[in-house]
């Protein structure tokens, strides 16, 4: 399987590009939407994180609802932290809200016999979490290979989607000042590193790897690090990625932090 993201400025955008995936022949069983805040739930109920925590008093509420917003996988919504609650339809649904952070143990309770991680794109995850931030929607349908791709994806452009790619370059764009001045100030060459510093940077937000003490992830980023040596044999990677990978945790901590105390 193959995801084929679009994100949206509204649901109700959202929305008619879920109805017309449906009706183009996509399945409605392979299409997730992902809207923030509590809008797009039928029923909602507030659910303990874990035995000891009374319902209402968790950080993490959800609820299955079949048949929500079309699609057959039901419905579910929990807090990710650093985003805020999300509302998440379709078979991938549980898988990127987990993916995110969000505990939905508590929720699920053996009810999500739908549950999949295939064609679920981990790497994408924190620009997903950057839309639903802004107040934006993400719809993902899945296609069983690159030709099937196609298509679907000239179908969310010509309703108005921007691309996960455009959408991660205009994330970095907004954080590249801040990181140029920060990486300037220890006398690096932004210029000739930001390349191997924004992958580093990148890499720490890969949802596999983060909420992880550092000597967790240690191993997961010198693998990282040996691939784009072998990528790149003449280039000075380990210093710039490194530092990128340090700055990325610190960025998504931060963004945890202002997500809690709002």
């Amino acid at each position: 399987m193959q995801a084929v993201t679009g994100l949206f400025s509204s649901q109700t955008e959202a929305k008619q590009a879920v109805g017309r995936l449906q009706s183009s022949g996509v399945q409605a069983d392979r299409i997730t939407l992902l809207t923030p805040g509590r809008s797009g739930l039928q029923k909602l109920e507030s659910v303990p994180v874990d035995a000891t925590e009374q319902p209402g008093m968790g950080t993490a509420v959800g609820a299955i609802v079949g048949g929500a917003a079309g699609l057959s996988a039901g419905l579910v919504a929990a807090v990710v932290p650093g985003v805020g609650l999300v509302t998440a339809a379709g078979l991938l649904g549980a898988a990127v809200l987990t993916a995110a952070g969000a505990s939905l143990g508590a929720v699920a309770g053996g009810s999500l016999e739908n549950f999949t991680t295939e064609g679920l794109p981990e790497d994408e995850i924190f620009v997903y979490e950057d839309a639903l931030r802004n107040g934006r929607s993400v719809v993902i349908p899945l296609a069983e290979d690159a030709t099937a791709a196609r298509p679907i994806r000239e179908l969310l452009q010509s309703e108005g989607a921007e691309a996960t790619d455009a959408a991660r370059e205009q994330w970095w764009i907004g954080l590249r000042s801040a990181e140029q001045e920060h990486y300037l100030k220890s006398d690096g060459n932004f210029r000739d590193d930001e390349k191997f510093y924004r992958l580093g940077f990148e890499a720490a937000l890969h949802a596999r790897t983060r909420c992880k003490e550092f000597d967790q992830v240690s191993a997961e980023m010198a693998s990282d690090l040996e691939e784009l040596k072998r990528q790149y044999p003449d280039a000075q990677i380990a210093g710039p990625f490194t530092r990128g990978y340090q700055r990325g945790r610190e960025y998504y901590q931060r963004l945890c932090e202002e997500s809690k105390a709002a």
